[in-house]
């Protein structure tokens, strides 16, 4: 087949993410879809389509990135499958338990490929963390703590679509960046989420609606306790993923903010700072945002190039989608109800 490739959905921030990422390893982009053909002509990516069905229409579409507003993920993720399109879509993969099902199933049913942006899992020292982990090298997990902290919505002043809850959903900071602890912490330790309890705040009252601050208790299946911390409210905290697991035997801490360095814990001899030795570019070169997000489109576009999901997918699929938007409801519940709420799969 020739002169097919991706369709993008979205011509914010995420859409140009998408496209730098997306031309870094070679799949052409055939068109974008904006929330009109104004903001898609003038959004620099290229040739456009004048609507969502223009574009599902087009047989050179092979995928389909959706990176719009999270309230109209799961439309048009049903009806992107339903056109035979792989999808690839950002978190979170809908705003309730019952349309990520929904997806899920569907994404089944039509056998396509299927991913959700869960990129930390592509830095490598969190690939190295995770095999450290899955060796043994830090013995029993213990306690699973860390933060994401954000300062881009800290002032009155700031504002975005993600605070209106109709269009990005009831829960802001706890689904749009929680997330991706959560399914970064999932995949380095291989346990789940069994109940939270948690503590949503609104720093400013204006936006009494959406969750500035969260605190987070955890109780892993596989029995360790974890502690989150999520702000978007944090002066000089620009994007701050920090994860520390303690083991019986070590202990393992890594930062975006510094995504060249792995930290072990000792307790007899002296602790460690491993440096990224992995990766397209040498040691010394970081890697970073942009170098993950193309280290995903690769895995996803191996099954694609294959034309069907791989039976054991090692990039975060639908179901993993599905898992955040699940732990995101208990989340929810919990801080309505003051109390631990166990996670309903």
């Amino acid at each position: 087949m020739t002169d097919t490739g991706a369709a993008i959905v979205g011509t914010g921030l995420m859409g140009r993410v998408h496209a730098e990422a997306l031309a870094r390893i070679g799949v052409p982009v055939v068109g974008v879809v904006g929330s009109s053909s104004d903001r898609a002509a003038a959004s620099g990516l290229g040739a456009y389509y004048c609507s969502f069905e223009e574009m599902l229409d087009d047989p050179r579409v092979r995928s389909v990135h959706i990176c719009s507003p999270n309230h109209v993920h799961h439309a048009q993720a049903m009806a992107a499958m339903r056109a035979g399109k792989h999808v690839i879509c950002e978190k979170p993969l809908a705003l309730t338990p019952a349309h990520a099902s929904d997806i899920v199933t569907a994404a089944n049913d039509f056998g396509v490929v299927n991913a959700v942006c869960f990129i930390s899992r592509f830095y490598p020292l969190c690939q190295r963390a995770a095999r450290s982990v899955r060796a043994g090298d830090l013995g029993s997990l213990r306690l699973i703590t860390g933060s994401y902290l954000q300062d881009w919505l800290s002032k009155d002043t700031d504002t975005n679509w993600r605070l209106d809850p109709e269009l990005g959903g009831p829960l802001r900071t706890v689904s749009d960046i929680g997330s991706h602890w959560l399914d970064l912490v999932g995949f380095i330790t291989g346990q789940r989420v069994e109940s939270v309890m948690a503590d949503l705040t609104t720093a400013l009252p204006e936006r009494s609606s959406t969750d500035d601050i969260a605190g987070i208790l955890l109780r892993f299946d596989g029995g360790a306790r974890g502690v989150l911390t999520l702000s978007q409210v944090s002066p000089g905290r620009k994007n701050q993923l920090a994860v520390e697991l303690s083991g019986a035997d070590a202990s393992l801490r890594w930062d975006s903010e510094n995504p060249e360095q792995l930290w072990t814990g000792h307790r007899d001899r002296p602790n460690q700072l491993q440096l990224r030795d992995t990766g397209d570019y040498p040691a010394g070169h970081v890697q970073g945002y942009p170098d993950a997000f193309k280290a995903f489109f690769r895995a996803v576009y191996d099954a694609i190039d294959a034309d069907e999901p791989p039976a054991r997918p090692d990039y975060p699929t639908f179901v993993d989608g599905f898992e955040q938007v699940l732990l995101a409801e208990a989340i929810a519940e919990s801080a309505r109800l003051e109390t631990w709420v166990s996670v309903q799969r």
